[in-house]
Parts: structure tokens; sequence; C-alpha cells
């Protein structure tokens, strides 16, 4: 008998009493010593499936290495690991079924003429006339984000939210429509629950970022952004990857949204108080594929990889293979080279395609020199109607009708005296719904 056969025999037995998880509900005081106990107590549970950490990390091993080897070969081969389709076809509903199953094996997609080009042309130009009617640039105070301030901004990152460019695209008819046909890439009701709408957004409120001509810009590390030590440590994660520490590690679905719209995110700079099946960002300016752009890691259970990793032997007891709060949560060479040999970066895109990947995925935007061209972007990701959102839009209402920094970032503040911002009474039935006013 092979030793994926012993497993699977062992997974069908009957299902053995499994010793409960120790939570920590909001930030522990001792960090390494919270490591150290979740750390044993999530060994002992998968032990007590009838499986070692060992062999469940195997399985979830082989099945990642599979996708590696998968996407190094069309590299290899000069295919893009992206999957694209047009924005007609999700309007039609006729994205191909070969398409469909791309997006789910990649969990990432590139969107072509999500909105003419022309018309994002123009609301870049718009967001340049916002900007310098409200002396922005005069008054920039530097980077107050520990994590963006990485990328060398003069600024690149605007810290700017309520303008009309980012106002009207989050809550244009064409944006739900493709947030819809992204949501519906999830499982969104499982276990007798709806998790979330995918057929409603929450207009979650982000950036802008632009890079000039000529711009030298360091990038950004690896990283994934759904959380930190909370991914271990509180009960509504715990249960979202119930079947990586039961013994059934089979089952586990990164496309399950179960257990993970509604339990708290631990606090820091980095922090995204929203549930996010998809991030995504908006292009205001085409940009080639080698000018800096976003790489990702094209495989959605590698977030499964990353769970089960600092359990292994190797790993001291106080470490989670570098994850720690108030920071983003790290990939890197030492714990997690077999996953980066499948970093992939997006295909050359245009002034109003979008580019979107799966909330939990590793992703990185490769530095520039001498940048040619504008490397410009709206930062709009998809985050469906669920208890989690709904709790976090009361402060975006706020923030909007004060004109100040969502609570999720730093409070820079510069809009709220500024002339030309987006009112409530320009808000469409998609923006009142997103903003929980209707």
């Amino acid at each position: 008998m092979t030793m994926v056969e012993e497993m699977v025999q062992q997974r069908d037995e009957a299902p053995r009493e499994l010793p409960p998880l120790p939570t920590w509900e909001s930030t522990p005081e001792d960090l390494k010593a919270a490591t150290r106990t979740i750390k044993s107590a999530l060994r002992r549970r998968i032990e007590a499936s009838g499986r070692s950490v060992e062999q469940v990390f195997a399985v979830m091993e082989e099945r990642v290495t599979q996708r590696v080897e998968e996407i190094e070969a069309a590299l290899r081969n000069g295919e893009n690991a992206w999957p694209v389709v047009d924005y007609a076809d999700i309007e039609s509903g006729r994205v191909s079924a070969a398409d469909l199953a791309l997006l789910q094996r990649r969990g990432c997609l590139v969107v072509r003429g999500h909105f003419p080009r022309e018309h994002a042309l123009g609301w870049d130009r718009d967001i340049v006339d916002y900007v310098d009617r409200n002396r922005f640039f005069e008054t920039y105070q530097g980077p107050a984000d520990d994590f963006f301030g990485s990328v060398g901004s003069k600024p690149e990152i605007y810290p700017i939210y309520w303008s009309h460019a980012q106002m009207e695209a989050r809550q244009h008819g064409r944006m739900a429509r493709v947030q819809s046909f992204l949501n519906a890439q999830w499982k969104s009701s499982s276990e007798g629950v709806q998790w979330f709408d995918p057929e409603r957004d929450s207009l979650y409120p982000d950036r802008i970022r632009r890079r000039p001509p000529g711009a030298d810009s360091g990038g950004l590390g690896t990283h994934l952004d759904p959380g930190t030590l909370d991914l271990w440590m509180t009960q509504a994660y715990q249960k979202a990857f119930r079947h990586l520490f039961d013994g059934s590690v089979e089952q586990y679905d990164p496309w399950d949204a179960a257990y993970r719209t509604a339990g708290p995110q631990y606090p820091g700079t980095t922090m995204c108080s929203a549930f996010r099946t998809f991030q995504g960002w908006t292009a205001l300016s085409d940009m080639d594929h080698d000018q800096g752009v976003l790489h990702t890691v094209p495989i959605p259970e590698a977030m499964g990889y990353l769970m089960l990793r600092p359990l292994l032997a190797d790993v001291a007891d106080d470490d989670m293979c570098g994850v720690t709060t108030n920071q983003t949560f790290p990939a890197s060479e030492k714990w997690h080279s077999l996953l980066l040999r499948a970093s992939a970066g997006i295909p050359d895109v245009k002034a109003g395609d979008s580019v979107w990947w799966h909330c939990d995925m590793i992703h990185s935007v490769a530095p520039v020199t001498d940048q040619q061209g504008w490397g410009n972007v709206i930062y709009i990701p998809a985050a469906p109607w669920c208890p989690r959102n709904e709790e976090y839009s009361a402060s975006v209402r706020e923030a909007f009708a004060s004109g100040s920094s969502p609570s999720d970032f730093p409070a820079e503040d510069y809009e709220r005296e500024w002339v030309g911002r987006f009112t409530a009474d320009e808000l469409n039935v998609v923006g009142r719904r997103g903003l929980g006013l209707d």
C-alpha cells in the first residue's frame, strides 16, 4: 500500500474526537508564548486524527508541486500564466468553460476592455486635475504607510479615496458585473449558511498609484494580505482552515468562503477589515509586462502549504515562518522556495483593463528602473456584502461623509477640505447599496 493509499484509508475511518484548539480573539499579549501554544495544539489535533503532521503536509506539498511544475512549464514555453477574458464575454455570459476552469486553477484574471480605454484615460486626467486643484503636492507629507513606503513613494501611492474617478469606477455597472462574476467563482453558500451575497459589493475604498515615466521604484516583496497570526489563532479562521488541521486535508478548498466573512482580524497598519474574494486594480494607463508590474504565485491552494509549513520540525516553536502582527504575511525563499518558483507577472495591459487575484495568493510588485510610460491604477477589489463587510461599511460611510481616510489606512485625511470631492447626492443605486445606505 502506498503512502497516499494509506492516508486515504485513514481518512475514511470513523471520525475521531479531536482535541479543541485554544483561541485568541484579539492580539495575544505574548506573541511568542501564544505561537508556541497554538503550534503544539495544532500538532496534537492533527495527530489525533490518525495522521502525522508530516503526512498531512506531504499531501499539500504534492498537490502544490504539481501546480508549480505546470506553471514552470508554461513559462518555459513562452506562455503567460494569467488567464485573460474579454469584458464583453463576461457581460454576455459567454466566458468559455475552459477559461472558467483555468480561472479556478490559477486564481487570477485579466479582464480586457473592462472599461473603454478613453474612459479610463479620462479618469486619470480627472485625478490629476483633482490633486492639482487642491495643492496635494504642496501639502503631501510623505508616506505614512509602513508597507507602501518601501516603494520610494514621491508619491507613488496617492492617499486619496473620494475623487470622482475612484467613486465612479467603484459604483459603475461594469465594475459591479465583473465583481459578481468573480464572486461567483467562490462557494458563497455551504453548510447551510450563505456566507456572502455574490451580487452585491461593499464598495471598499482604497488608494491610487501613479508612477511616472523615468521613475525608479523598489517594488513590493512577496507577501499575502488575508491576515497574520489571526489565521491560526482565531476561532473563525480555525474553522475556515479546518480541513488542514483535522486530518481531512484532501477536502481543503480555497474557494469555500465558510467562516471567513464574520471573524475578527488582528489590527495593524497593513490589515484589511473587509473580506475580499479577489484583490484587484483597474489600469488608468497602458503598462508593459516588464515595467515593474504585479506578479503572483497563481496557485490558490498554496495557502494550505503556507498554513501547514510552520508546523514542521525545522521551524522554531515560537516562529510561524516569519508571520507576525502589524506586518503583511511574508513569503520567503527560506520557507517557501517551492512556491516562489511559480511567480508569474501579468501580461501587457491597456488603460481600462482590470487585474484580479484570489485574496489568499502570494503576490509582489517587481522593481523598475527608469520606467517606460506611466504605471497608473485605481485599487478596487471584489468585497461582497457579508457580516464582516457590513460592519466595516459603517466606518466607510463616516469617512466618505467627512472626506477622511478610511479606518484601514493611515489617518492622513488630505481630502477633508478639498474642492471637487465626490458627494452623497452623486451616488447611484450600486453606490448606495455598497455603502449600506439602501
